[in-house]
């Protein structure tokens, strides 16, 4: 039998290439990645530099070849057969594993609408290129969606003088994945910038220059985008057997149902205490759950346990949040020079924190709070609320205590 095969060249795979060999593992490593580039960052992707998309690269070609991992581009896993240990491509090569990772990230939600083949995704490279070579001042673009894709792409739209309309089914924007406070804030901002919101409408149809709302209105743009989310790709995981829900389904190690198979990255829902599956989401965990896939892999027994962490660029903010705020947590409000905090407590215990700023200046603010959370502690509301009180001395007196 060959060694371990990795299906998905994105963060997450090509993390955990390297991620195998840092762990000691001298076998064959083989990656195979859909897009015909070498793996790049997709964060970067909404930042053009002169109005050209950039490609930010994970690794060089020399890098791969120095750790004598052998890369397979443009192509996809047709078929998995975990029985044979086998994986056959789309170009009719057939792999053969000892053991395989799967990595295959995310898919954008499609609308379903008639006329949704008009509507842009925003996801690959190739999508930036077709929706940033088609902008210029004065131009108009339809985003249906508000979440962080959406809202994140409209600020970078609004920094380019495009007239910028943003579509949402639900009341508000950002109401799945942002705290509330800061959620009113961004919208806030967005409408001060002069971004178009029609909420709490549906899209009933797109042309090629229109959106039609379920309320017979209709937006024209003179390009459309689809930001309505993303879902786990699962389809070779489902058509091979593989126990599935929310994601890829794997044990606390990243071990999925079947044997020396593992899952890890926006497809993979990690098993939590109480039966739950969770997938974390973020350019972070991507490279989190390579690492510890890796070194499974490689022959540890780790388990995986990360708090779930994301940020987010519009205009001049940066928004952070670790860990998952719930409506019942308590909400304890922190000013800051730059911005505003907000901790979350269960039963008296740190669980989550938040922070909308300039910047990434809330960052180590951010970082402290992590590491308060994962010690366990539950401070005095009044001292998480003042900002007199360092939070760095507050995790010295936790880890004393």
């Amino acid at each position: 039998m060959d060694g371990i095969v990795i299906i998905g060249a994105g963060e997450c795979g090509t993390r955990a290439a390297f991620g195998l060999r840092e762990a000691g593992y001298s076998g064959s490593v083989t990656l195979v990645g859909a897009e015909p580039h070498l793996p790049y960052e997709r964060p970067p992707l909404s930042k053009t530099v002169n109005g050209a998309v950039q490609m930010k690269l994970i690794c060089a070609a020399a890098a791969l070849k120095a750790g004598g991992i052998a890369y397979i581009e443009g192509v996809s896993a047709s078929r998995l057969d975990t029985d044979a240990g086998t994986v056959t491509l789309s170009d009719g090569q057939m792999l053969r594993y000892q053991q395989l990772l799967l990595a295959t990230g995310a898919r954008p939600r499609r609308l379903t609408c008639p006329g949704a083949e008009h509507a842009l995704d925003f996801r690959t490279h190739a999508d930036a290129e077709a929706i940033f070579s088609n902008v210029a001042p004065g131009r108009s673009v339809a985003i249906v969606g508000a979440g962080l894709i959406g809202m994140e792409l409209a600020s970078v739209l609004r920094g380019k003088d495009v007239v910028v309309s943003v579509i949402e089914a639900a009341p508000k924007p950002l109401g799945r994945a942002v705290p509330g406070r800061f959620a009113e804030k961004l919208h806030a901002r967005h409408a001060a910038e002069g971004v178009r919101f029609h909420l709490n409408r549906g899209v009933a149809a797109v042309g090629n220059d229109r959106v039609i709302l379920i309320d017979g209105s209709v937006i024209h743009a003179d390009l459309i985008v689809s930001a309505i989310g993303v879902l786990p790709d699962i389809a070779l995981a489902e058509a091979s057997g593989l126990a599935i829900g929310n994601g890829i389904l794997t044990d606390t190690c990243l071990r999925t149902s079947a044997p020396n198979v593992f899952a890890a990255g926006d497809c993979a829902a990690v098993a939590q205490p109480g039966g739950r599956h969770i997938r974390f989401e973020s350019w972070r965990n991507a490279r989190t759950q390579a690492e510890t896939a890796a070194r499974n892999m490689a022959g540890a027994t780790e388990t995986f346990r990360a708090l779930p962490w994301f940020w987010s660029d519009q205009y001049d903010l940066g928004l952070q949040v670790a860990g998952l705020p719930q409506p019942s947590h308590q909400s304890v409000l922190r000013s800051a020079a730059e911005g505003e905090l907000e901790f979350y407590l269960d039963d008296g215990r740190l669980v989550a924190a938040a922070g909308l700023g300039i910047g990434n200046r809330l960052a180590r603010d951010i970082k402290l709070a992590e590491m308060l959370i994962a010690a366990g502690v539950s401070p005095e509301p009044a001292e998480l609320a003042d900002p007199g009180v360092n939070l760095k001395t507050l995790l010295k007196s936790a880890r004393a205590a």
